[in-house]
């Protein structure tokens, strides 16, 4: 007899192991699903579950007044685990097949118009090391859309800056590729070439530090709060007092989007990687992603 505590941690090796699950997903699955299991009891059969128990659960939670972000969250963990169970012979049936998703309010950050996305990225910038980094940061985030995680990532070997691309690693680990041209482009050449060999100091680093694009004025790798405070602080200087890193990112996809690109581009473009997503959205080639790039966003030309 198989364990519901005994099928959860065969599910967290799976999603480690073999789905290559992202750490914080794996951690935010587990505490979802050993409060489940808690509730069942964690010495239950696993092929004792039942679609009853699971509404009976998800009703608690809603009277508790659990935000509907984390009861989608809830619904999602139990649904994999149940099929996952069901699927390597753990459980007779997936007592969550029929179990729908409710629907959650999306929230998007507003969209910086693209006269305050030109006041941002024009306005002086020190000619100091650190200056001409962030107006490079500030550059490459609105210039191709990346998250503040894919951002401090980023390595010095995955910027083509001849072909005018960037990998990027994205949420579990999924690589895109990514234009960066027009000024995005120019400002971080000028970074690499003038600013960054001045970061990296002679110090001891970690490896991982020394490889990375962005340097903090220690020379290690900048963080993601460094990121967010120097975005912050160009925001206020223009007028813009609540400015953060999905701000560009959104504005970004906006303005794509209203310069005439596809969703199915924008949608590559952005690295999302949904189950929803990729049932609607097809492959687009690399080539036609840097057209569109090049023809709709509003600075992919000097």
């Amino acid at each position: 007899m198989v364990t519901l505590n005994a099928a959860l941690r065969e599910y967290l090796s799976y999603l480690r192991v073999e789905k290559g699950a992202a750490p914080a997903t794996i951690l935010g699955y587990q505490r979802d699903l050993q409060r489940f299991i808690t509730a069942q009891g964690a010495d239950a059969p696993a092929s004792s579950l039942s679609y009853q128990a699971i509404v009976g659960y998800l009703g608690e939670l809603m009277e508790l007044g659990l935000a509907p972000s984390s009861l989608n969250r809830s619904v999602a963990a139990i649904k994999g685990f149940c099929g996952f169970m069901a699927q390597d012979g753990l459980a007779e049936h997936n007592a969550a097949a029929v179990l729908k998703m409710p629907k959650v309010p999306v929230h998007l950050p507003a969209s910086l118009s693209i006269d305050q996305i030109a006041a941002l990225l024009d306005q002086p910038f020190e000619p100091t090391p650190a200056g001409i980094r962030d107006h490079a940061l500030l550059e490459l985030l609105y210039g191709c859309g990346l998250r503040l995680s894919e951002i401090t990532a980023l390595d010095l070997a995955e910027c083509d800056l001849d072909g005018g691309l960037i990998r990027v690693f994205g949420k579990g680990s999924k690589e895109r590729m990514v234009p960066v041209s027009g000024t995005a482009l120019a400002a971080l050449k000028r970074y690499l070439s003038e600013a960054r060999g001045q970061l990296h100091t002679k110090r001891q680093v970690q490896p991982s530090e020394g490889s990375a694009v962005f340097l903090n004025t220690r020379g290690r790798r900048l963080s993601a709060s460094g990121v967010y405070n120097i975005v912050a602080a160009y925001g206020r200087q223009v007028g813009l007092s609540t400015l953060h890193p999905h701000s560009l990112r959104h504005s970004y996809a906006t303005h794509l989007l209203e310069g005439g690109a596809d969703l199915r581009s924008i949608q590559e473009l952005l690295g999302h990687a949904s189950i929803s997503t990729t049932q609607i959205y097809t492959h687009v080639g690399r080539r036609h992603l840097r057209e569109e790039y090049l023809t709709c966003h509003p600075r992919a030309r000097l």
